[in-house]
């Protein structure tokens, strides 16, 4: 979250699943010892390739001299191909270890070993109830030539749809610790790709900004060799010409800080001269005062990147019911997770605290209306925002109001309290808050304003996770970076923010029907999106006028009803005052929806114009529509039901929503797999529907 709005209130068998640190040498050796080794008189030995189950994706890696695959040694590349065409070509790859020249620019291919495996496992509040994500892998291992003949691994793993690989640099007699200065990971595209970027201003932002769409790859540039300033966060949309479309980003961070992209690059081992090249930039380290201030990551060896990230598809909805975020990182490491449960939560923050007689008072009575409201919608939970604790001290109440009191009410009405954090509070204090909540009562924390992505900020994630879990406590990161999958390993990190939300309405006219339907091919693909929908103050581009109390949104009623199905998140706010769902028959939608689901399929859009995604809960299906401000009319087929008749439930803009956006129309009937629905969808608008299987 912002600064701004809280200052006023103070494949395959797979011996490659080390996803810790810390056991990763156990990993790796089997991958490299007793493995049938690929002998160099095969016509693979100079390029090893990984295929994707299906054969349509191949990751292939070589050694380069005089811009030729060798043999011998030289500086190390990847090349990507998509049904057979190439989309990334030539891309340089080397560490910058402190005290040598980069490990990979002169290295030789010196074993190369296959698998495959199957990742198969249960998410617990998930887009998907159960996986089984099949995929092919390769570890090449790599010397240097000369003193201090270092070694390199490069793992990588190619699925059906997507492909990932990542540095392993082993313990070895020539480095003693890892102490990475820069990592050189390019991007180079064979065709100017469009693209839909988050430009950042620093390395301390929250991720709270439009992406900039389309805009050609080249367009970037590069000044006099130097790379233009655009920083850009993850993940990173393109289309390539004639090659389908690719989405760049990154998974299992633990030990490592966050991977940005710019453009250009000095060296250049491709045809494409560099004109269409990204390249990785990590986040530095914020220590304070700083160890080194050229050192990205340190650490003992082993050490393992975190995985690059690239998804591959026809279409860029394929990549909206993806798992691969959550195939890479670590299995569950909690033994218990009875506690852990996907919700919609009443929360005061958003509409201003405003309590049954519509004035604005951070109290505990107001709270208990919350909660009153809460438990008559049927929600799991309530959220205390901030205010509730003394500006520095987390552990002590400001005595406004009563947590222990709030939560006690509470579960006579079968609801739960979250609570909310400040991060620099939480960093020094977790230790003593998190038992003390336990003992409250608390179901979860929301922490706010990390802002940070550096190596120590990424093992904050863990430790807070870790420790939340002693207690049996959830957490909402806000105010952070983009997520990687950790709610795989520690499922009790239910949500993140990353995201300009629907906050951003309270006082500037930045959320708007064309963020949204950018975002669902953007930010949503790397999990889930705290953006907090639910507002039901609806408005014109004419008629909206930011505000802090009961603000308005852009766009109409229903536009905000299909976000509950568009925009995954388990702990999902329900963001208005109570007092603007009473006697609104649409608020019924957002009661029935849930918020975690078993199955998630992209029916039809393109990013930044339009988006229809259907979930299914159990044996119910629910399906969100939106556009941007252009009206649309959709054919919806509904052959992704299963068998026999449904009774649907279809919330539509009314017919006068164009002017009247709050206007909704509700109609019910009984439809089939065969049949097919016609929509329209007025400006800025949207269609919600759920279907439920006739007795």
């Amino acid at each position: 979250m912002t600064c701004q709005r809280r200052l006023h209130r103070f494949a395959s068998a797979s011996c490659v699943v080390a996803g810790r640190r810390f056991g990763l040498a156990a990993a790796i050796l089997p991958l490299l010892i007793g493995v049938p080794f690929i002998s160099r008189a095969q016509a693979t030995s100079e390029t090893p390739a990984v295929t994707s189950p299906d054969h349509r994706l191949q990751l292939e890696f070589a050694v380069l001299h005089d811009g030729r695959a060798t043999a011998g040694s030289g500086h190390l590349v990847y090349s990507v191909t998509f049904d057979g065409r190439t989309i990334l070509e030539n891309s340089g790859l080397s560490l910058g270890l402190a005290g040598a020249r980069p490990l990979g620019d002169n290295v030789r291919i010196v074993q190369a070993t296959p698998g495959s495996g199957v990742d198969d496992y249960t998410e617990i509040a998930g887009k998907t109830s159960h996986v089984n994500d099949a995929y092919n892998r390769l570890a090449v291992k790599l010397t240097e030539p000369d003193e201090p003949r270092r070694t390199l691994i490069m793992e990588a793993r190619a699925y059906n749809g997507a492909l990932a690989f990542r540095y392993v640099v082993p313990e070895q007699p020539g480095l003693r610790s890892y102490d990475l200065h820069e990592e050189h990971t390019e991007f180079d595209f064979t065709k100017d790709a469009t693209a839909w970027a988050l430009e950042l201003p620093n390395f301390r932002s929250a991720f709270e900004s439009e992406y900039v769409h389309p805009l050609h790859i080249s367009a970037f540039g590069t000044q006099g060799g130097t790379p233009a300033a655009m920083l850009i966060g993850l993940p990173f949309l393109t289309h390539i010409p004639g090659g389908g479309w690719l989405a760049v980003t990154e998974a299992d961070l633990e030990g490592n800080s966050v991977m940005y992209l710019t453009s250009g690059g000095a060296d250049d081992y491709s045809g494409s001269r560099g004109q269409f090249r990204m390249q990785t930039v990590l986040a530095p380290r914020f220590d304070d005062p700083p160890a080194s201030p050229t050192v990205a990551v340190a650490g003992p060896l082993p050490h393992h990147s975190a995985w690059r990230v690239l998804e591959i598809a026809d279409h860029p909805g394929e990549f909206i019911a993806s798992n691969i975020i959550d195939d890479l990182n670590p299995p569950n490491a909690l033994a218990d997770t009875s506690w852990i449960h996907a919700g919609k939560t009443a929360w005061d923050w958003w509409n201003g605290d405003t309590g049954p007689d519509g004035v604005s008072a951070d109290t505990t009575a107001t709270m208990r209306y919350f909660v009153d409201f809460a438990a008559q919608s049927g929600f799991r939970y309530m959220l205390i925002d901030a205010g509730w604790s003394k500006r520095d001290d987390i552990t002590q109440m400001s005595g406004n109001i009563d947590v222990p009191a709030v939560v006690r009410y509470a579960a006579r009405k079968g609801v739960k309290i979250w609570i909310w954090t400040s991060y620099n509070a939480t960093v020094l204090q977790m230790d003593k808050a998190f038992p003390l909540y336990e003992k409250w009562g608390v179901a979860g924390v929301k922490i706010d304003f990390l802002q940070r992505g550096d190596q120590p900020g990424v093992e904050f994630y863990y430790r807070a996770a870790r420790l939340a879990a002693e207690h049996h406590l959830m957490l909402d990161f806000h105010g952070t970076t983009t997520p990687w999958g950790i709610s795989r390993t520690y499922p009790n990190v239910l949500g993140y923010e990353a995201v300009l939300g629907m906050e951003y309405s309270k006082w500037s006219y930045r959320d708007d029907p064309l963020h949204r339907t950018t975002l669902p091919f953007t930010r949503l693909l790397n999990g889930p999106m705290d953006y907090t929908p639910g507002g039901f103050d609806n408005a014109t581009e004419a008629q909206f006028v930011p505000r802090d109390l009961r603000p308005m949104v852009l766009g109409t009623r229903c536009q905000q009803l299909a976000l509950y199905v568009i925009d995954y998140d388990p702990f999902q706010m329900v963001s208005d005052a109570p007092q603007a769902y009473q006697n609104q028959p649409a608020f019924q939608f957002i009661k029935d929806v849930p918020a975690a689901w078993d199955e998630t399929r992209t029916l039809q859009g393109y990013p930044s114009e339009t988006v229809t995604i259907a979930r299914r809960k159990g044996s119910d299906w629910y399906v969100g529509s939106i556009t941007n401000w252009t009206p649309r009319d959709i054919t919806l087929p509904l052959n992704f039901l299963g068998t026999g008749q449904y009774s649907a439930e279809i919330y539509q803009d009314a017919p006068d929503a164009e002017r009247f956006p709050q206007h909704v129309s509700i109609e019910r009937k009984t439809v089939q797999q065969s049949d097919t629905l016609h929509l329209h969808l007025a400006p800025g608008g949207g269609c919600a529907i759920r279907f439920v299987p006739s007795s």
